[in-house]
């Protein structure tokens, strides 16, 4: 992985994220490994601001991220990533659910929330399988994916029933 690509890197407490930006929009976040370097973001840019917003959200789940986003995707991705956005902090919804909601298919919502390049801000860790299982994250169910997504539920409170562990 080239971990030069991003204009910031940021540590937190389930992984360091990767920021990638342009001139005007916050353009990915991606998950990196515990232990990457941190890389402090130029003063006054979009990766400074986004990481200012990520301490707010990790210091208060109930922080609404502000920043311009560019998500690059086809058109059902997009609508399910606005779908994702409206989620309140704290709830879940299973992929069913927004499926219906979409008019689409449990598992062409599921993929498109493992292609979202905005995890954390766009909350693809609030949709979660029927049945009581977590379901899949960034677009796989290993210990390491789902330990995110538990880690991000249970900080915004989110305990819905017969739903994550």
């Amino acid at each position: 992985m080239d971990i030069q690509r991003f204009q910031a890197r940021m540590a937190t407490p389930f992984a360091v994220l990767g920021i990638s930006t342009d001139e005007r929009f916050i353009t990915g976040v991606e998950f990196l490994p515990l232990g990457t370097p941190i890389l402090v973001p130029k003063k006054n840019s979009l990766a400074q601001l986004l990481c200012v917003q990520l301490n707010a959200y990790i210091e208060n789940p109930g922080f609404k991220f502000d920043l311009p986003l560019k998500l690059t995707g086809t058109q059902h991705q997009i609508k399910v990533w606005e779908a994702l956005c409206r989620i309140p902090h704290g709830e879940a919804r299973t992929y069913g659910e927004l499926a219906v909601q979409l008019k689409s298919a449990p598992r062409a919502v599921g993929q498109a929330c493992g292609r979202n390049p905005l995890p954390v801000v766009v909350p693809c860790h609030r949709v979660v399988a029927a049945g009581g299982s977590l379901g899949g994250f960034m677009g796989g169910v290993g210990m390491e994916q789902l330990g995110i997504k538990r880690w991000l539920l249970r900080h915004e409170g989110c305990t819905p029933t017969a739903r994550p562990q």
